[in-house]
């Protein structure tokens, strides 16, 4: 709990939460692994660091995108004044081969671990990156999915589908889990692109609180010079923190269904695309969500706990 707040979150509220993350792939995900760490209704049980391999384009070793994001992850940590007080865990350094056969590490584990406890509260997982880790202990242990819920970003606009990043680095999973019995909860590229912001406004909102807010504001804008070569993305003056999806989910109002729309399961195509028909159980696919909620919550969290 974090000793600032003047509110206190009821234990009946709180729900148990893994955090998945490629931490290293661009400059989103170590905002929303702040965010998760300072909201007091997660219980984080554990972090794990994901691959990023297919978007790697020679940045880091061969097999070690994984790594790097573990690294980042404990960087974060470390920034927040949270060193060794989460159970940190490095994902599989690619994506499966195939459907059916899994890559067996000590974070598909320790989800499989975290899912059999016996705790009545809710447990969820959000996925800000290639489903690979998820897809593991599934294939490892399909009793998991009766017992957690799973918050994807990730997946084209429907109803057609399209070429996306969390996607591309591991379709394979990505339809071991929609194809699995597990509670499932979308946000695609639509959705997840409307947690736009300015950089003039993290400049004011972020920058100023703390080593972690600072940090946070610098590698963005860092990494925002070092890709302008590219003609598609970023795009000079503001980015998506698209990752914020899997927090926002569970900061909404429960009883609010018009923000998601509850749809056929499809798998995915190699070329990403859709395949419809496949499936008679529902998934929750998000169309809009409270991005004005979620991102004060954050700017909010920074100011109190992280003062000037």
């Amino acid at each position: 709990m974090w000793p600032n707040y003047q509110f206190h979150v009821p234990e009946e509220k709180r729900v148990r939460y893994i955090v998945h993350a490629d931490a290293k792939n661009e400059a989103d995900d170590q905002f929303t692994l702040a965010h998760i760490l300072m909201t007091d209704k997660l219980d984080v049980r554990g972090i794990i660091a994901g691959h990023f391999k297919e978007g790697n384009n020679g940045r880091y070793p061969d097999n070690g995108t994984a790594q790097a994001s573990l690294d980042e992850v404990n960087l974060i940590l470390d920034l927040m004044g949270l060193a060794g007080q989460y159970r940190v865990f490095k994902g599989a350094e690619e994506g499966i081969p195939d459907e059916h056969t899994p890559i067996v590490t000590d974070a598909a584990r320790f989800i499989i671990e975290e899912a059999m406890k016996d705790d009545p509260r809710p447990l969820f997982i959000g996925m800000q990156g290639a489903i690979t880790d998820l897809a593991c202990a599934i294939l490892m242990e399909p009793a998991i999915c009766e017992r957690m819920t799973c918050i994807w970003i990730g997946g084209g606009d429907y109803p057609a589908g399209a070429e996306e990043f969390n996607l591309m680095s591991d379709i394979h999973a990505a339809n071991v889990v929609f194809s699995s019995s597990m509670p499932l909860w979308q946000v695609p590229t639509g959705t997840y692109k409307q947690f736009a912001v300015s950089l003039a406004e993290l400049q004011v909102r972020v920058r100023p609180y703390g080593k972690i807010g600072q940090y946070l504001f610098d590698q963005m804008v860092t990494l925002n010079t070092k890709l302008a070569n590219l003609s598609h993305w970023p795009h000079g003056e503001t980015w998506c923190l698209g990752d914020e999806g899997v927090i926002c989910a569970l900061l909404e109002d429960r009883e609010r269904t018009g923000g998601y729309t509850m749809m056929d399961a499809p798998r995915f195509a190699p070329d990403m695309k859709y395949i419809q028909g496949t499936s008679h159980r529902k998934i929750r696919v998000y169309h809009t969500m409270d991005a004005r909620l979620d991102l004060e919550d954050l700017y909010a969290k920074l100011m109190i706990n992280f003062p000037k």
